[in-house]
């Protein structure tokens, strides 16, 4: 049995923060209603077609999951809303317009007066108060006001994350509220009501450049793909033209590393590299040295050498050597989850339970289980189809 199993999450849900929150709870046995606009639906079901025709981020965030197709914005599509989560959601999550749920009756505070065992979860760019809560927050927005891209990217030009990561950290901290909020209900009896702004996921994930700059310190380097304290700790070219990443933590693996892999023993007492922070400021002349030694190795060869001397490596990998990395081929963390275009390959998601697999279900059509819905809501298949034809589903 999965541990979420029994636990309804009915979502009003859009882009990827709210979506990326409720689907590990699918993963771990939830059952998760997903609610959208009929018609349209979620809005990043059309951010492209690369998943042989449907959009990659859905195809990510959205398996295990039902699609109930309400126009909210008519009032009996609200009743049928409200009846969803009175009488079957354990836990409520959002993600609209600030104040658009409280304009729906879906706050807090009345739906815990009808419900008080009810969790809700608000998921915003700002949070819910303050001067920038009515500002429009997309996840490059809040890679650039948390200070996100001060430290990433070259000195000449800060660069975005590839991977939506602000929205991937507000997804993250909703997920683990309420499974917390899940945790202390079964010991009070109560829900609760949470506030999950990207901005405070994102500056979280950020603290340590902030430390770094305390008290008008200066801040961090941007150093492209390089660690910007810690040095080396970064990509170096190979002879054969491929990149290896390599990484440094302490004077022992410093020594190794001039022994084992530049093959140069001396430069350890050299005392321009005489410990990280000598290292890290001569960085550019330690570049050298180290790109001349690797000149004349393919990049196999360097990381030879690097296992040999026990230091750090990885490959520098595109998505088509992910899809097929030995390491993920075997440890058997391949699964297929089913589409309305077919099966198509899945991860995984991380964590591995002796007892049952996560659930990978196939990720639904719009409004793939409206009827099956209202069906256990009492309304009859007349009814489901009046209002289909009222555009209230």
């Amino acid at each position: 049995m999965r541990p979420l199993e029994g636990i309804t999450v009915v979502t009003l849900e859009h882009a990827i923060a709210a979506p990326f929150a409720t689907r590990p709870l699918a993963d771990l046995g939830a059952r998760v209603i997903k609610v959208e606009r009929p018609g349209v639906g979620d809005f990043a079901r059309s951010y492209d077609e690369r998943v042989r025709g449907l959009a990659s981020h859905f195809v990510w965030t959205n398996r295990s999951k039902e699609s109930l197709t309400l126009d909210v914005k008519n009032p009996e599509a609200q009743t049928i809303l409200k009846r969803l989560i009175v009488e079957e959601a354990d836990v409520v999550v959002q993600n609209l317009a600030p104040g658009a749920a409280a304009r729906l009756g879906l706050s807090y505070e009345v739906l815990s007066a009808l419900k008080p065992e009810i969790i809700v979860c608000d998921i915003s760019g700002y949070g819910s108060d303050g001067p920038y809560r009515d500002k429009k927050a997309y996840d490059l927005l809040i890679q650039s006001e948390s200070g996100f891209l001060s430290v990433t990217g070259t000195e000449d030009e800060p660069s975005k994350a590839g991977p939506s990561i602000a929205d991937i950290a507000a997804g993250m901290y909703a997920y683990s509220n309420i499974l917390a909020a899940l945790l202390q209900r079964h010991k009070t009896g109560r829900g609760q009501h949470f506030d999950i702004s990207m901005l405070e996921s994102l500056v979280e994930w950020t603290s340590y450049p902030l430390y770094y700059a305390l008290d008008g310190a200066t801040p961090p380097r941007r150093t492209g793909a390089s660690h910007a304290t810690i040095y080396p700790y970064g990509p170096f070219p190979a002879g054969d033209g491929k990149v290896v990443m390599l990484g440094l933590q302490n004077e022992r693996e410093w020594a190794a590393f001039c022994d084992k892999v530049l093959l140069q023993p001396t430069l350890a007492r050299d005392d321009r590299f005489s410990g990280n922070s000598k290292r890290s400021a001569a960085r550019d002349e330690l570049r050298r040295i180290i790109v001349e030694a690797f000149s004349g190795l393919t990049s196999e060869q360097v990381i030879e050498r690097l296992e040999t001397a026990q230091i750090a490596n990885a490959h520098v990998n595109d998505m088509h050597a992910v899809w097929a990395h030995p390491q993920l081929a075997a440890r058997k963390r391949w699964r297929e989850v089913g589409t309305a275009v077919g099966p198509v390959p899945a991860l995984l998601p991380p964590g591995s339970w002796e007892e049952c697999e996560p659930r990978m279900d196939p990720v639904p059509a719009l409004g793939e289980h409206s009827e099956a819905i209202l069906g256990c809501l009492g309304y009859p298949a007349s009814r489901i189809a009046e209002l289909r034809s009222a555009g209230v589903i």
